[in-house]
């Protein structure tokens, strides 16, 4: 049986593991993936403060897919008819399969932002923006004074705005950083102890905050009072949009273009696909769009996979009522967030790094 693993996601990184402890000799696994670096988005704030290295926050695919008996192709999706289990690749090529998995993640959301062209840095994918990123960074510190716009209220834009204030001021640069966080605020999903701690956080490390919608121009954002807000860069940590492929996929979809799955992280369509991550969407609403999900939804996925090989009864992924999220709040400093609780300090930043170091770790000496 073929199976056929497309993006190298949270979740399949736990597939691959599962593989590699336990795979029928009888079916034949092919992982496509445009890169063979997987980034771990929880560590991007830390990575631009320079708190870590490349290696530090990615995982070498190729390790894990050898040991797992895994043939890698390094292209992307370009297309897809899941009525024919046919996959079409970048360089033309056609895959066939007998059960699929998709983890592709998603793409930003750049729709109010389009106009920015070159100015414009979107968070998806984590790989190009890293790219990026570092050529903006020597554009910045080579001037006197500089203006950086984030959009997007969520954790990403909170994190980021601080991650990149602090590496500026750290290289002695004068930065003047916007969050525009849109009508819902900052950290909506969140209780209000946390949402204070951010707005505390941000604050304290001068950077102004906008509850109002921001649409690109130019040369910066406008706000819907008709205020210029001026950048040299504005970075996109906006809602997501699924890959372009899934609209001609045959695939069922939710109501906003994502891959629709059952408990299983089955196809509410395709019995033989299945999705985590960002590019699935739960038809029952049991998920929030984060990593957090795709990741202990891994175990699930992998079971579901090999279990639908030898036709063996799938289990459901139930999640947790509360998920743990650290957020970053400065320099060595972050912010608890569990349901109606919040704490913050440095412990929570060591806790952080340990969690996340350890995920790396895990699947680079598998």
């Amino acid at each position: 049986m073929r199976l056929v693993l497309v993006g190298g996601g949270h979740a399949h990184l736990i597939v691959l593991e599962a593989l590699a402890k336990r795979r029928e000799a009888t079916l034949d696994v092919t992982l496509v993936t445009p890169s063979r670096w997987q980034y771990y988005s929880g560590m991007l704030p830390g990575w631009i403060m320079g708190r870590y290295g490349d290696d530090d926050c990615r995982v070498d695919l190729r390790p894990l897919a050898s040991r797992a008996g895994v043939h890698m192709i390094l292209d992307r999706v370009t297309a897809m008819n899941a009525d024919r289990n046919l996959l079409c690749l970048g360089d033309g090529r056609h895959l066939e399969y007998d059960l699929l998995s998709l983890d592709t993640g998603s793409e930003t959301n750049v729709e109010w932002l389009a106009s920015l062209s070159d100015r414009l840095l979107t968070v998806k994918p984590v790989e190009q923006f890293c790219e990026l990123w570092r050529k903006v960074y020597n554009q910045l510190t080579a001037l006197r004074s500089s203006r950086i716009v984030v959009v997007g209220g969520g954790a990403a834009g909170a994190e980021l705005s601080i991650a990149m204030k602090t590496a500026l001021s750290a290289a002695e640069r004068k930065c003047a950083v916007t969050l525009v966080t849109g009508n819902s605020g900052l950290l909506s999903g969140h209780n209000p102890m946390v949402r204070r701690r951010m707005q505390s956080a941000l604050e304290a490390a001068g950077i102004r905050v906008r509850r109002e919608r921001a649409a690109g121009v130019e040369n910066g954002v406008v706000l819907p009072s008709g205020e210029l807000v001026r950048a040299d860069f504005v970075i996109a940590a906006t809602g997501a949009r699924p890959s372009a492929f899934l609209a001609q996929s045959r695939l069922g979809l939710s109501d906003n273009g994502f891959v629709a799955v059952d408990s299983f992280h089955r196809s509410v369509s395709h019995r033989n696909v299945f999705a985590a991550g960002d590019v699935s969407a739960r038809l029952d609403d049991a998920t929030t769009r984060s990593g957090i999900h795709a990741v202990r939804a891994g175990p699930i996925l992998a079971h579901n996979l090999i279990a639908a090989a030898e036709d063996r009864p799938l289990r459901p992924y139930r999640p947790r009522r509360r998920s743990l999220y650290l957020l970053v709040s400065g320099p060595d400093k972050a912010i608890l967030s569990w349901g109606g609780l919040g704490a913050a300090g440095g412990w929570v930043w060591r806790w952080k790094d340990r969690i996340d170091r350890n995920f790396i770790k895990r699947f680079r000496q598998g």
